[in-house]
């Protein structure tokens, strides 16, 4: 049991001898020790060190990249459009040394001092840039140069600045809204009205193709029938020219055949050859042979 004792007080006083007279750096920190509140060492490669015990104490730092939320920025650009900025910033401790002496190794101290300067530059920059030039975001480069001259004394280094999200208000949001719309609806009404004089070019056009054809049709209808008509005439001109008694005689038969199936009237003269025709087929049979046809 004794041994037991004085094996557990051994470890007891290993354990607060280490805690006294060591300290230990990881991968993700740097540590400065201060003697009477005074910087007498900056570790920053990780490992095991030795301290002076009850002379000095360690204080750790974040050697990690860090990001810090800025505030909301409210801005007016130079083409006067009100804009809401949401930005953040990554940032490290550079100088331990310095961040000590400026900030008292207090992180929250730094991130207040960041919030401040990186607004400010945000509104002081944004303040002279248009829209279109908001959303290239090429001056977050400026932004970022001309806070890393202002921190640089703190012992941070700014890796970068960025934007999370520019807005309009709420109020700017509704009229670019309508002047979108209003935008979009003068768009559709030129692509109408360029839409019904393309219509109307092409119905003309095809109304004048339509005319073109027809005209050309009746020309050439015209000219059959004028050929047809021709024909006709040369062949009644020879058919007559063979035997003109015998085409008189066969027109006169055509004419009575139409007249006579066609349950016509006639009043003819009773001295009209005509007449006189008829009653002589009459008498000989020949206007029967005619209907039966």
């Amino acid at each position: 049991m004794r041994s037991l004792v004085t094996f557990l007080v051994i470890v007891l006083l290993a354990w607060i001898g280490y805690s006294l007279f060591t300290f230990t750096v990881d991968e993700t920190q740097q540590a400065v020790v201060l003697e009477f509140g005074k910087i007498v060492r900056v570790v920053t490669e990780p490992g095991l060190y030795f301290k002076t015990p009850f002379l000095q104490n360690v204080v750790y730092l974040e050697d990690r990249l860090l990001s810090v939320d800025i505030q909301s920025a409210p801005i007016i650009t130079v083409d006067k459009q009100r804009l809401t900025v949401d930005s953040y910033t990554l940032w490290r401790i550079q100088d331990a040394r310095h961040f000590m002496e400026t900030m008292q190794g207090l992180r929250s101290k730094a991130e207040q001092s960041l919030d401040d300067i990186v607004y400010s530059l945000l509104r002081d920059v944004l303040g002279q840039k248009s829209f279109g030039d908001i959303l290239q975001r090429g001056f977050l480069t400026e932004v970022k140069q001309r806070a890393q001259a202002q921190v640089k004394v703190f012992g941070m280094e700014i890796i970068d600045v960025r934007i999370k999200r520019a807005d309009l208000p709420t109020t700017n949001e509704q009229a670019v809204y309508q002047r979108m719309i209003k935008e979009r609806r003068q768009i559709a009404q030129r692509f109408r009205a360029e839409g019904e004089q393309e219509a109307q070019r092409i119905r003309s056009e095809a109304d004048r193709q339509v005319q073109i054809i027809v005209a050309g049709a009746r020309k050439n209808s015209e000219e059959l029938k004028g050929e047809g008509d021709a024909q006709a005439l040369q062949i009644y001109a020879e058919a007559y020219n063979k035997d003109p008694n015998f085409f008189l005689f066969w027109r006169t038969l055509e004419s009575y055949k139409k007249s006579l199936t066609q349950n016509s009237t006639l009043v003819l003269s009773t001295e009209s050859d005509y007449l006189k025709l008829l009653e002589l087929m009459g008498s000989k049979g020949l206007i029967e042979t005619l209907n039966g046809r």
